[in-house]
């Protein structure tokens, strides 16, 4: 039967988010007419109200009731806030539902959504004979199990959201489209509404930028001590600084950008440069963190201990030297207790101390038998009347010995005596066989160092007659290399060319030759910049500077093309020669400019044994690097030298050695620090010096 509800104009209410935001919904009133109804949840508040009397509510529940009854409809009383009821309300609630034929009571609360759904199920129930009988569950027993059934759904949805976000700058709406099939999403969102499952979605995203911002901040700790290393290595300079003056000291080094940033906002985590994953820079502001203060203060620690620890060594090392009791070959073990003390151990560890030993120990081991060698060339009267076989008797050596006895370069190798009768033995059979093997000095002997430098600088026999054979048909061409930087080298090479006939030949007092140009400016170790080619044998090479920097070219693409012929068999490149030409720049006039560099210029020619050209004059030549003088001297220069070479005859003579110009008489000391290159070698390299025929 219809019944007559008097809710005219009151709002009907469909999901509990409508609640207080009822302008956000659609709002549909009540019918003012009679509706269908099939039963009634008579809802009683258990909590406790402000300024609201239960006894007077439980009143007005029971007349209500009353009126209800007389439908003979079904009712089920429903006990709602139960998150927040009073006992004994609860208890006079059950107590009035059992009062009035034993009816059902289902214990709820909307806002934790436990029993919601029960409570219509049971009054459907009643309605519905058909259908099972619905189970009544307590509200905290359902609030438990809700409770687990959220907790489990939570987990789920955690789980999804962890697997589908990746970074932190992903966003609600698309992630939440991602999720919208998925029955994790559903279950959760069905369970604890949408803003909840947005509400995890937004921690999730604010853990991952957190664990991201603390990635990056770890990585620019590491990255700081080796900024204070690279920026600040000097104690004396920041020892006495403080924090904000070490800041300010910071950013006046060259290389500072090269380590830091300095942003325009500030803290670095909240900008954008967090996700500058490409920038790697430490923000500056960081230095402003504790951990940064504290990574300094350990930087400054590390540099005090490493002076000290320095210090330490020093003293060790003074106490060695200073010491009369360190003496060569006494081990480590005696010499402990004399030099070390308890700073010594606080600071290092024993075994730096014994390396620093084992040195000294070396070092003042040579010298005593530098000494002892000395003693015995002193004492050389000693030696003098043994057999020739050199191998001295028990006696004689014990009467060498003697004599020796008292002198303290004898005593200094006390505790080395095997070393010290060896090193007999060694000079006694000099004495008798005096070979560069057996020479005290070798491989320092002079005999083996001059052997060294003549191999090195002439052709053997054999090989000189083979390459005249080719010498000889190429005495008309000069091969030309033109070494220079930045244009330099084809420019002159072009200058040179305009000298030369149609065909690239070159008169030489009154004779024409072929000339072939060379001219190189790249790195002399690729095969396209090598000095020598399968078809171009060079006979010299022009080197040109205008600055410092093309110097330091000349010099660096000399050393490398030595280097890289060195060890082979023909090795010319060595011995080719050289000259060195300054070439004003064009409109220079500043004469300190041109005074540095030829100064620098001639440093160089010395060290690398080749003749050096004053820049051309001014007026002559105009519009060229260097003027056709100073060419054909150069050219003439490597004609001499290949027509020397030339010369060189596969046959010796006696009177060609009787016709020499200059004979030395040299005696030098094996192991002497002024060695046979530094005697020999303005000989060897002077234009006018040519080796004789026997080579």
């Amino acid at each position: 039967a219809a019944t007559k509800l008097a809710s005219a104009e009151k709002l009907m209410y469909f999901c509990t988010d409508q609640l207080g935001l009822e302008q956000d919904f659609e709002q549909k009133q009540m019918p003012d007419g009679k509706l269908l109804v099939d039963g009634f949840l008579l809802c009683v508040d258990v909590s406790r109200g402000m300024n609201r009397n239960f006894d007077d509510q439980l009143k007005f529940v029971s007349n209500l009731y009353n009126q209800l009854a007389k439908t003979k409809k079904p009712i089920v009383v429903v006990l709602t806030k139960c998150d927040e009821g009073v006992e004994r309300y609860i208890r006079d609630a059950h107590a009035f539902a059992l009062s009035k034929k034993n009816l059902q009571v289902v214990e709820t609360s909307a806002r934790s959504n436990v029993n919601v759904d029960l409570a219509f199920s049971t009054l459907v129930q009643l309605v519905d004979k058909s259908r099972g009988k619905t189970k009544i569950i307590p509200y905290f027993e359902a609030l438990k199990q809700q409770s687990q059934q959220i907790a489990a759904a939570k987990d789920k949805y955690e789980w999804l959201v962890s697997r589908i976000v990746k970074s932190h700058n992903e966003a609600w709406s698309n992630v939440s489209r991602k999720m919208l099939p998925s029955p994790e999403y559903q279950d959760y969102v069905y369970l604890e509404g949408t803003q909840k499952a947005k509400k995890l979605f937004l921690q999730h995203v604010h853990r991952l930028k957190q664990e991201h911002i603390e990635r990056r901040r770890k990585m620019y700790l590491a990255l700081l001590p080796q900024a204070f290393d690279a920026l600040i290595p000097d104690l004396d300079e920041i020892d006495h600084l403080g924090r904000g003056k070490v800041e300010k000291l910071l950013e006046t080094k060259p290389d500072f950008l090269k380590w830091f940033v300095v942003l325009e906002e500030t803290p670095w985590d909240a900008t954008s440069h967090v996700d500058n994953v490409e920038n790697e820079r430490i923000p500056f502001d960081l230095m402003e963190t504790q951990p940064a203060e504290q990574l300094y203060e350990a930087h400054l620690e590390k540099l005090r201990n490493e002076r000290k620890r320095a210090e330490m060594r020093r003293a060790f090392r003074e106490n060695l030297e200073t010491s009369p009791f360190i003496t060569p070959g006494k081990p480590w073990e005696e010499a402990r207790s004399f030099i070390m003390n308890e700073d010594f151990y606080m600071w290092l560890e024993e075994s730096v101390y014994m390396d620093i030993y084992s040195k000294h120990q070396k070092q003042i081991i040579d010298k005593a038998k530098e000494e002892f060698q000395e003693l015995l060339l002193e004492y050389s009267e000693l030696f003098y009347e043994l057999e020739l076989d050199a191998k001295p008797s028990k006696e004689k050596m014990g009467i060498i010995q003697d004599v020796l006895g008292e002198e303290q370069r004898f005593k200094a190798l006390q505790k080395l005596q095997a070393e010290r009768d060896a090193l007999i033995l060694k000079h006694i059979h000099f004495v008798y066989h005096p070979t560069k093997e057996t020479c005290p000095s070798c491989p320092g002997c002079v005999d083996s160092k001059v052997e060294q430098l003549l191999s090195s600088r002439f052709i053997r026999p054999s090989e000189r007659n083979q390459k005249n054979l080719l010498l000889d048909s190429n005495i008309d061409r000069i091969n030309l290399v033109i070494l220079g930087k930045d244009g330099l080298a084809r420019e002159l090479a072009n200058e040179i060319r305009a000298l030369c006939t149609n065909d690239d030949k070159y008169v030489i007092e009154g004779k024409m030759y072929e000339l072939s140009l060379r001219p190189i400016e790249g790195n002399v170790r690729l095969p396209v910049n090598a000095f020598q080619t399968p078809t171009f044998q060079p006979h010299g090479c022009l080197c040109l500077y205008n600055s410092k920097e093309s110097l330091s070219y000349v010099v660096e693409s000399i050393e490398k093309s030595r280097e890289s012929t060195m060890g082979r068999r023909e090795n010319h490149l060595v011995h080719l020669p050289l000259t060195l030409v300054l070439v004003n720049k064009r409109g220079d006039t500043s004469g300190e400019t041109l005074h540095s560099l030829i100064q620098q210029g001639q440093q160089i020619a010395s060290k690398l044994q080749c003749v050096f050209l004053d820049p051309a004059s001014a007026g002559i030549g105009y519009g060229r690097n260097i003027n056709e003088k100073q060419i054909s001297q150069v050219l003439k220069g490597l004609l001499d030298s290949k027509r020397n070479l030339n010369l060189v005859s596969s046959t010796s003579s006696i009177k060609e050695l009787a016709d020499v110009d200059l004979r030395i008489v040299m005696c030098l000391m094996c192991g002497d620090p002024f060695g046979a290159d530094d005697v020999l070698l303005p000989l060897l390299q002077a234009q006018a010096y040519r080796p004789a025929p026997g080579g």
